[in-house]
């Protein structure tokens, strides 16, 4: 079968049968690292909304998780008086279950296409894209191949399979060494060209933050993590979590061709320091001095560490104001 399509399997019995995150699980996001990520997001959108004319508006996030950021979000959403209704993208039962936890009252989703019509959307896909399924395309002698995943006996291993059209490879890198490895991924930029469509007719703005690069790039970054380590994406498929780096170059472009504006990307570092993150640690610090070096350590995380691979995306309709902290 297709990379993609093994992609797909695995990850949907992975996040349909557990809770994957935390301490006790595989990994950990930005949102379950500090309340500031996610209030920060919440801000974000409430500026929008502020200088967008205070329209009616749907708050949506893609890949919820536990419903952490949501909760985090609303809280400074509704302290800045933008009281959105909250919508949840999101198939897992299992997740659905924590998400109910901490927004009772949203209204969930399977897919983008169920989103209500009778309003802006803003909406966040916070380590959302990473996840969704890419297809491998690999330079041979004889050309451009799809790679598939084969089974022997109970090992599954990648293989070579059926030739591509060459216009399916960027011109730029139709010349490639044999072994060279392009991922692309149609799911991702179906749902950006999808929801920028929507934008563009009914307002708003998409906000997307991942671990990614600005492309298209040849090498492979498909990978597996485990109790926080990386593991062999091929070994016990549906009981690891499989994701790739993001092509933000693809998702700017896939937004743009749908109507929508291009905002970035930008370091999430960066973004989270021109929205004000030093000025909320220390506000946190006062209240709680007990935690203060857990605060001094949560920024380092989300602006230097993560902050540094991660990357934020926005796209916005046409006639919306420029987000804050992209230039």
């Amino acid at each position: 079968m297709p990379v993609s399509q093994f992609m797909a399997a695995a990850n949907a019995h992975y996040y349909a049968t557990r809770d994957p995150l935390g301490t006790a699980g595989d990994f950990v996001t930005a949102p379950e690292i500090s309340q500031m990520f996610g209030e920060l997001v919440g801000l974000w959108c409430a500026d929008l909304w502020d200088r967008a004319g205070r329209p009616r508006c749907h708050w949506v996030e893609l890949g919820p998780g536990r419903g952490t950021l949501a909760a985090d979000a609303r809280r400074a959403m509704t302290k800045a008086g933008f009281e959105p209704t909250i919508h949840l993208v999101e198939t897992s039962p299992t997740l659905r279950t924590a998400q109910a936890e901490r927004v009772p009252d949203a209204t969930w989703h399977d897919t983008v296409d169920t989103l209500p019509t009778d309003g802006a959307l803003l909406v966040v896909a916070n380590e959302f894209f990473d996840a969704l399924p890419i297809r491998q395309l690999v330079a041979t002698p004889a050309g451009w191949r799809e790679r598939l995943v084969a089974c022997q006996d109970t090992l599954f291993l990648p293989i070579a399979g059926r030739p591509v059209p060459d216009e399916v490879v960027p011109a730029p890198l139709r010349e490639a060494a044999p072994g060279s490895v392009l991922e692309v991924s149609p799911a991702a930029v179906a749902v950006v060209r999808t929801l920028a469509a929507r934008l563009a007719a009914q307002g708003g703005a998409l906000l997307a933050i991942d671990y990614g690069h600005e492309g298209p790039l040849l090498g492979e970054t498909l990978q597996a993590v485990r109790g926080h380590g990386f593991a062999n994406p091929y070994e016990t498929p549906g009981e690891v979590d499989l994701s790739a780096h993001v092509d933000f170059t693809t998702l700017a472009a896939a937004g743009q061709a749908g109507g929508a504006v291009a905002w970035g990307p930008v370091e999430q570092g960066e973004w989270l320091v021109k929205l004000g993150i030093d000025a909320r640690a220390a506000a946190l610090a006062r209240a709680a001095p007990d935690r203060s070096e857990a605060l001094v350590a949560d920024r380092a995380r989300l602006v230097q560490g993560m902050g540094a691979l991660f990357k934020a995306l926005a796209l916005t309709a046409p006639a919306w104001p420029h987000p804050a902290g992209f230039a």
